[in-house]
């Protein structure tokens, strides 16, 4: 019997792996991390053009890199995954901490896929995300209607699939799909490099409002680096719906 707390996550029927379709372009899935993912984040992560609007990544970018990273996330997907499986006989679906899958992938005709990226929605952490807020911090999601939690994402993907609106359209499904009515967002305050334009534009596209630019506010790679900063709040007839 299926599990209705994965909704709508789908499985694939061959190797039992949850996915979750784009909603415009139907041949990019999200699928949760595998370990065999490294070899093909490597050159990403070595790719100027991808690098160069990350601020964690260390570069050069290497294989214990990956493996690092690897041996991070996949835990916590694997964990949400039990969660819901361990929600399989309630009716309700469960609120979860996260999302399970967060690795963007291009399905060939042939069945097969290849890994584009990544997306992630966590709890924000950096002061400028948190301004206004009187938290210095986040540690759980506290779900309070009348202060919500503030969300931020991090996101990247392959140049040879830049500008054709793959992100865009992971970020609202994503959000639209999970991180609202399985998570509980409501309110998101993001950060971009300063100067990432497309990354700006795909924030706006989904409703983001630009906040403010913080100069050389981070380092990265050894430089200072300034940022963009833009929020969203889920309108109010968004809420009636969910709720």
């Amino acid at each position: 019997m299926d599990n209705s707390q994965l909704h709508p996550l789908e499985v694939n029927p061959k190797t039992g792996e949850p996915f979750l379709h784009l909603l415009s372009h139907k041949n990019i899935i999200l699928t949760p991390p595998r370990l065999s993912d490294g070899p093909a984040m490597i050159p990403l992560f070595n790719d100027e053009r991808v690098y160069h609007w990350l601020s964690s990544p260390p570069y050069p970018y290497l294989p214990e890199h990956a493996e690092w990273w690897l041996n991070q996330v996949k835990p916590v997907s694997d964990k949400l995954l039990m969660e819901l499986e361990a929600a399989r006989e309630d009716p309700t679906p469960k609120i979860v901490d996260g999302c399970p899958v967060c690795i963007i992938r291009e399905v060939k005709e042939d069945g097969t896929d290849i890994f584009l990226g990544s997306i992630d929605l966590s709890l924000a952490e950096q002061p400028w995300e948190l301004e206004g807020t009187g938290r210095i911090s986040q540690g759980t999601p506290r779900r309070d209607p009348r202060d919500p939690d503030i969300w931020t994402l991090g996101d990247y993907l392959a140049p040879s699939h830049h500008r054709q609106g793959i992100m865009s359209d992971a970020l609202q499904t994503l959000l639209h799909q999970w991180g609202i009515p399985r998570m509980g967002v409501r309110r998101m305050v993001v950060t971009t490099l300063a100067g990432n334009k497309g990354g700006v534009g795909v924030f706006e596209k989904n409703g983001f409002k630009f906040r403010k630019t913080v100069d050389d506010v981070l380092e990265v790679r050894g430089t200072m680096r300034g940022v963009h900063v833009l929020e969203w709040t889920l309108p109010v007839d968004e809420e009636k719906v969910v709720v």
